[in-house]
């Protein structure tokens, strides 16, 4: 069991409203509560908008990943700007949001396990040329969605592939 009272291996959706009761019900008034509030409502209009494409179920746990990832960015980018004019308490606020935001998102694969996850789909491929890039590349986006930086994940591709 995590922070939230539920098991990592939850979908995001219950992680957040698990969250969103505990915080209520602890500190009403928390950053962390005003911030989960925040995001349940995005998720609502997300839903609203899925139900009237057919989707009975709501939106599904790729596009609440896609939200979080949006809402975390345009943190960054305040943050960003509260830093350059000066509001330093904005700025914390807006980090703060986005720490919280954070922690209901997939962490990137790293480290060991993305050398792992690179050689098992170089492997499955039967990649072996720079030219397998993309295809390796869209395989480890497939396999470990919302958990591949395409960064550190294409570096380690290319030193696999040479």
């Amino acid at each position: 069991m995590g922070q939230t009272g539920v098991s990592p291996s939850s979908n995001i959706r219950d992680r957040l409203l698990v969250a969103l009761q505990t915080a209520e019900r602890d500190e009403p008034e928390s950053t962390r509560a005003r911030t989960l509030r925040l995001v349940k409502c995005a998720m609502r209009d997300r839903d609203v908008t899925a139900r009237t494409m057919g989707k009975c179920e709501g939106c599904e746990e790729t596009e609440i990943r896609t939200l979080l990832e949006t809402m975390v960015a345009q943190r960054e980018i305040s943050a960003r700007e509260y830093d350059e004019a000066g509001r330093v308490s904005d700025a914390e606020r807006e980090r703060e949001e986005m720490d919280i935001i954070q922690t209901f998102l997939p962490k990137a694969l790293s480290g060991e396990a993305l050398e792992q996850a690179v050689s098992k789909v170089v492997e499955d491929l039967d990649a072996h040329k720079l030219k397998d890039m993309g295809r390796c590349m869209a395989e480890l986006q497939s396999r470990y969605p919302g958990r591949i930086d395409t960064g550190s994940a294409g570096k380690a591709v290319r030193r696999a592939l040479v």
